[in-house]
């Protein structure tokens, strides 16, 4: 096999919590996903990408885990892992785990030794540091909300979390802690598993000195992004591990790097870097961010299609034949594509999904599909805030709300309904019986009520569903390399309504035409002279009309 097998991969991404529950205590479970496997097989996915299943606290859904070589218990026991990756390679299904080692859980028994004291074998697994005048070390602010620094008085000093205080970060700058990530690599990987998503691994290389990071006015902590994401250290870090670890086995690795550059990215995923496969990049899901930067992503504001064509098409462009991108419109960390990027009203929620997913599996990289993107599933538009259960969307709104009184509270619920992570997080929708066939208990977390419409059921079976749309286009890029590795040509940056662009393979040419808006608008591309049209989101083709949302695609020999 290829040991760039990833570069013609689509990958489907679980989170476990919400997929399938097996024996109905209302979360989902491995034994679960083993059942639901051939329903990702006849999508036409070839790798799952699994959010965390390890022993966690739960303070943050699994990215505070506790023990990196056990199961959490409502997920299953490792025998149930081990049959689910058995069945999964069964039906040539790749199994990608989440790694989180930027930090682990306060309950791990590497943070419980560090605490302790100054002076034992696990005292400096993490980053701790002295008041300073009788406060934290530096003004630093945590990305979920409040100071990235809680004090331990056992210690009579602080640790650093850049999430939440149940997150302390781990100190990379200790070879012991690294020679602990790579043995913990080395047991899932030969158990057989295919890769690594890695969460916020830029983050992992603080800078010297741990200087303060830049401040809003008027902000209680400054913004730490900008001062630990791709920090001195991360080409040395990632290097080692490759060398210790992932260059001993035909494994996929993305990183996520929130902050990245395309230029970072080249020096990580390049063809000669030796570090990682590609990264998850943050700019266009970035776009939109509220005027007043206290409130950093929190907003309702649509996102301009010049600004998403302008940050999708730069990384196309400083990535081809460098790098490799990774492809994504909503994964457990954003609201959902149809929601944000597209139009989920009835009238128009599927031509915009399908819309929304030509435009993206087109490009140049390997796509991701979140759970229920396949299906159209929409936010959930909640409207109070005890319906919300993400950490990061509750501290936001005591934050702002609450504590600093920079807006009131409608205003806040009117931005959480947008960009929560919650929007992503109900269960999936399997058919419209009660609880959408997801458990036969209490669910975890209330389901979006649309289920009764918008479900697996209703579509697997129907030709013109979301979910069969996206089957045509992971089939379509199997097929062809000019999908897979044609570089990439944009058209018209500045066209405010149509996303449009040409990809180049071997003297063939794919052009590329979406409409992001509710209007019937005209554009000439030549399409008349197209060899054939691979694919649209309509059933007939009026030419160079495009009607609301259209999306269409046409090969050039």
């Amino acid at each position: 096999m290829s040991k760039q097998w990833w570069k013609n991969a689509v990958v489907y991404q679980v989170y476990p919590r919400s997929y399938q529950d097996s024996n109905n205590d209302g979360i989902g479970d491995l034994p679960g996903l083993t059942q639901r496997l051939p329903y990702i097989k006849k999508l036409g996915a070839d790798v799952i990408w699994l959010n965390p299943i390890y022993k966690s606290p739960d303070k943050d859904n699994g990215y505070d885990i506790s023990d990196y070589r056990n199961i959490q218990d409502a997920y299953g026991t490792m025998a149930d892992f081990d049959k689910l990756l058995a069945s999964a390679h069964h039906q040539d299904l790749k199994i990608l785990m989440d790694l989180v080692v930027n930090h682990t859980s306060d309950q791990h028994e590497w943070f419980q030794q560090s605490r302790q004291s100054k002076d034992n074998p696990y005292s400096d697994y993490y980053i701790w540091r002295d008041p300073v005048d009788g406060h934290e070390p530096n003004n630093w602010g945590s990305y979920f909300s409040g100071s990235a620094w809680t004090f331990e008085p056992k210690r009579g000093q602080y640790y650093l979390h850049l999430f939440a205080p149940g997150q302390p970060d781990l100190n990379w700058e200790n070879p012991k802690v690294r020679q602990e990530i790579w043995s913990l690599m080395k047991f899932w990987l030969d158990k057989g598993i295919d890769g690594f998503r890695m969460d916020v691994i830029n983050l992992i290389s603080k800078p010297a000195g741990l200087p303060d990071a830049p401040q809003a006015p008027g902000a209680p902590y400054g913004n730490v992004e900008p001062l630990v994401s791709d920090g001195p250290k991360l080409n040395d870090y990632l290097r080692e591990m490759n060398d210790e670890v992932l260059s001993h086995y035909d494994v996929m690795t993305v990183g996520e790097m929130p902050g990245s550059t395309p230029e970072d990215a080249i020096t990580y995923t390049g063809l000669e870097a030796n570090e990682l496969n590609m990264v998850f990049q943050f700019q266009h899901v970035s776009l939109s961010p509220n005027t007043d930067p206290r409130l950093g992503k929190w907003n309702d504001a649509p996102v301009k299609l010049t600004e998403l064509k302008g940050a999708l098409s730069r990384w196309q462009k400083a990535l081809d034949g460098k790098g490799w991108n990774s492809l994504y419109w909503n994964n457990h960390d954003q609201p959902r594509a149809v929601s944000r990027f597209g139009n989920d009203t009835p009238a128009y929620r599927e031509l915009s999904a399908k819309m929304l997913g030509t435009t993206l599996h087109m490009l140049q990289g390997t796509p991701y599909v979140y759970e229920g993107e396949e299906l159209g599933e929409t936010n959930v538009h909640y409207t109070s805030l005890d319906q919300y259960e993400d950490l990061e969307s509750l501290n936001a709104y005591r934050q702002n709300v609450e504590e600093e009184k920079i807006i009131d509270q409608p205003t806040m619920l009117k931005y959480l309904s947008h960009m929560s992570r919650d929007n992503a997080r109900t269960p999936m929708q399997w058919d419209d019986s009660k609880n959408a066939g997801f458990s036969k208990g209490q669910p975890w977390f209330a389901l979006n009520p649309n289920y009764t419409k918008i479900n697996a059921a209703a579509e697997v079976d129907d030709d013109q569903s979301v979910f069969n749309y996206y089957r045509q286009l992971i089939a379509l890029r199997h097929s062809s390399d000019l999908i897979v590795h044609g570089t990439f040509e944009e058209l018209d940056a500045d066209d405010e309504q149509v996303f449009a662009y040409k990809r180049h393979y071997q003297g063939q040419t794919l052009l590329v035409i979406s409409n992001f808006t509710d209007q019937t608008v005209t554009r000439d591309y030549d399409q008349a002279n197209a060899s054939e049209k691979l694919i649209g989101n309509y059933a007939d083709d009026q030419g160079t009309t495009l009607r609301p949302y259209e999306s269409k695609v046409y090969l050039f020999k």
